[in-house]
């Protein structure tokens, strides 16, 4: 899911930018033009060097200069068969949407336990085995994701949390389960 790359990019600067602080500037450009966005391919998460910063190229007849960048990044890509945790952002009839870091993903309610109901009476919406197991916005999902599609500039899948250890995840718990019998002093 997480990985690091070696990434380029042309930007290009104004003259009013020349100067002894350029190299400063067009990494704080790279940060902000950048960081959090989606190559259709994968999430560039951060940024965490720039190892080239090619000399200047002025682009005839407009008197800006072209740099070229090469940069370490972390990126999110992830990948068909992946269980990934994520929060619930909606619940409807026909599924539920959640998010996993910045990929949308869709579970559908055939996708969903059978003993998992929709219930249409509860609010908030939900859906619900009428016991410990309640999805509503907000609560802790694991997710098998079943497959990806990615646009020009965006990413979506589709989950499952219909096979086993899927589905709902017990959040707010710090504490760690004892295997072993022993208590801790």
């Amino acid at each position: 899911m997480f990985f690091l790359q070696e990434l380029e990019r042309t930007i290009t600067l104004h003259p009013s930018f020349f100067g002894p602080r350029t190299k400063e500037y067009l990494t704080t450009r790279l940060l902000e033009d950048v960081e959090g966005t989606c190559t259709g391919q994968f999430y560039i998460v951060v940024v965490l060097d720039t190892f080239d910063i090619s000399e200047g190229r002025v682009v005839p007849g407009s008197g800006v200069a072209e740099y070229t960048l090469r940069y370490r990044a972390v990126v999110c890509r992830p990948f068909k068969g992946e269980t990934v945790d994520a929060i619930v952002t909606s619940v409807n009839r026909m599924g539920v949407f959640a998010d996993v870091g910045p990929l949308p993903v869709f579970v559908s309610n055939h996708l969903i336990p059978s003993d998992i109901k929709w219930d249409e009476n509860a609010t908030p919406a939900q859906y619900t085995d009428n016991g410990d197991q309640v999805i509503e916005k907000g609560t802790h999902l694991r997710i098998k994701l079943i497959g990806t599609r990615s646009d020009v500039n965006n990413m979506f899948a589709i989950g499952s949390v219909k096979e086993d250890f899927l589905g709902y995840v017990v959040s707010g718990s710090t504490e760690l389960p004892m295997t072993d019998g022993y208590s801790t002093l």
